[in-house]
């Protein structure tokens, strides 16, 4: 077992966990889950069995990864955010049978407390401020914030808010440029 849990966690038998991944205290992993390598999956962290996650993901406290759902590689779920994965729920209806699928890409961020209505696609790298509510699909590396969410720029690999000059960005942490288009943002290949 290459993986590790506190004692109050509770990892159901044939949930596949990565090498080094962590399960903190009073969390609960299905039995049909998938997760990648060196995960944190922090207190009180639910994840259902038709979740997939990937390698290097950091789930903070009280997140719960409905039925439905795929996080990519690099994911960052902050403290409190909301995923749904019934887009009309009732709870004398059972609609169990009509799911919509979410997906994260490699490298987003979700920021504490934000709430991801089913059925999105959260583009690579794209940036979901704190509180923000995500009603459709994010381009990649888009910084979204507010009720309902609204692109308010563009965010690096890194992390960082980036300034648009002509079309082109660098990253002030990485020195990374991007080329931003109608059609978005895009990482530059590099020279050579």
């Amino acid at each position: 077992m290459g993986w590790w849990k506190h004692d109050s966690a509770l990892v159901d038998e044939g949930a596949q966990l990565g090498e080094g991944t962590k399960v903190w205290h009073f969390s609960h992993v299905c039995a049909g889950a998938r997760i990648g390598d060196g995960c944190s999956l922090g207190q009180g962290v639910y994840v259902g069995n038709d979740v997939t996650i990937g390698r290097n993901v950091k789930i903070q406290n009280n997140v719960s990864v409905y039925d439905a759902v795929t996080l990519e590689d690099d994911v960052f779920c902050g403290p409190s955010m909301v995923f749904t994965n019934v887009y009309n729920p009732r709870s004398a209806v059972s609609r169990k049978n009509e799911y919509r699928r979410t997906l994260i890409r490699r490298g987003a961020t979700l920021g504490a407390n934000c709430t991801i209505v089913c059925g999105a696609t959260v583009g690579e790298y794209a940036f979901v401020g704190a509180g923000a509510v995500i009603k459709g699909d994010v381009r990649p590396y888009a910084l979204m914030v507010g009720v309902p969410a609204r692109q308010i720029g563009w965010m690096s690999r890194h992390g960082e808010k980036l300034e648009v000059v002509a079309g082109w960005a660098v990253c002030p942490a990485s020195g990374e440029r991007y080329e931003v288009t109608e059609s978005g943002c895009r990482l530059a290949r590099a020279e050579g």
